[in-house]
């Protein structure tokens, strides 16, 4: 499961600490509450992190975390140097906090629709998920939302950005992967630093995946090592042909639902879809994948429209921001400059923008 969401792209943007304050004037119980977990979770890592280069020069730190915080410290580095990310404070800190997600992502929708429910915050808008620094209080929220007849998903969330408004520490959480995965997940942590539009997840999430994968190209590249970089560029085919996987069942299921039948039919019939969709998974996994099971933890659960539509944000509008990119002869700067102009319009408009 941990691959999978890392790979899918799929970090919150919680409510900031200063919107969160003067939503706790404003809100009811349940939110105050919701808000104060927030400020007071995220405080918390703040405290906990040390500069990477105290970790480095204290005797006690040990060799492996030593070798990985050496590689994030280079990475990050490269982040602002090569892919003209912001050079600010973010990521040059580091905590521990003894657990293996900084949060779980509560996403939901109707039972007969792929429309996610959107939450909306103080500073940073609406956003179709919602962030808890603690297991049980996600869990929790899942419960009450199944009772309301959604459609609910849990996620473990490895890093997420607060857009610049503080200097986001690196954690335990991402730190024990791979250099590729590393770097992943710093580039896209980094632009959201640089691009958010308020409301809409998609855009952002898109936007942030698009820079990743074009950023962890240009370091292997830069790393030269032939190994690393066959490995991941087969773990990516495969991830291309899951996405791939997921969208073609999830039209289908979104033309069942259009359809003028009553929802007892619909439920047979979504029921049988995820059957077919599993099915179709292992026809995929056992032949053209020889049996590689990268993917296997994301059916070790009864799958529901709140995973598909989750997935969907993250991965929707990246070919067309690669193709922008492209289009801007692979210069970073240029690129953040258009995607810049396409999110300052409308709604409506910014899909358009991004072209077929």
């Amino acid at each position: 499961m941990k691959r999978l969401w890392d790979g899918l792209r799929r970090r919150p943007l919680l409510a900031l600490a200063i919107g969160a304050i003067a939503a706790m004037l404003l809100g009811s119980c349940g939110t105050l509450s919701y808000y104060a977990q927030a400020v007071q979770g995220h405080m918390s890592l703040m405290q906990a992190a040390r500069p990477i280069d105290d970790w480095l020069s204290d005797d006690s730190t040990g060799a492996p975390l030593r070798d990985r915080l050496l590689h994030a410290r280079e990475i990050r580095r490269f982040a602002s140097a090569e892919l003209a990310l912001p050079d600010n404070d973010s990521y040059k800190r580091y905590a521990d906090i003894g657990r293996a997600a900084v949060v779980w992502n509560v996403f939901a929708t109707p039972e007969l629709s792929l429309q996610l429910k959107t939450w909306c915050y103080p500073v940073v808008g609406c956003a179709s998920y919602r962030g808890y620094y603690e297991r049980a209080r996600a869990e929790a929220m899942a419960a009450e939302l199944r009772a309301d007849g959604y459609d609910v998903g849990v996620t473990p969330v490895p890093a997420y950005s607060t857009l610049g408004w503080f200097s986001d520490p690196l954690l335990n959480t991402v730190i024990e992967t791979s250099d590729a995965e590393l770097a992943r997940l710093l580039f896209h942590e980094l632009a959201h630093q640089v691009v958010y539009v308020s409301g809409d997840t998609r855009f952002n999430e898109s936007f942030a995946t698009a820079v990743e994968r074009a950023g962890v190209a240009r370091w292997l590249a830069r790393s030269a090592d032939a190994k690393a970089t066959a490995l991941y560029e087969l773990r990516e085919q495969r991830r291309v042909e899951f996405i791939g996987l997921l969208r073609e069942h999830r039209a289908r299921l979104e033309a069942l639902y259009a359809r003028s039948i009553d929802d007892a039919q619909k439920r047979a019939a979504k029921q049988g879809a995820f059957r077919q969709l599993r099915a179709d998974y292992l026809r995929l996994r056992d032949g053209q994948w020889g049996g590689w099971a990268g993917f296997d933890a994301f059916f070790a659960r009864e799958l529901n429209n709140a995973h598909l539509a989750a997935l969907a944000v993250y991965t929707d509008l990246v070919p067309a921001f690669e193709k922008l990119l492209i289009s801007e002869g692979g210069d970073f700067p240029r690129f953040y400059a258009r995607v810049k102009e396409i999110a300052s319009l409308p709604a409506d408009e910014r899909t358009r923008a991004l072209g077929p």
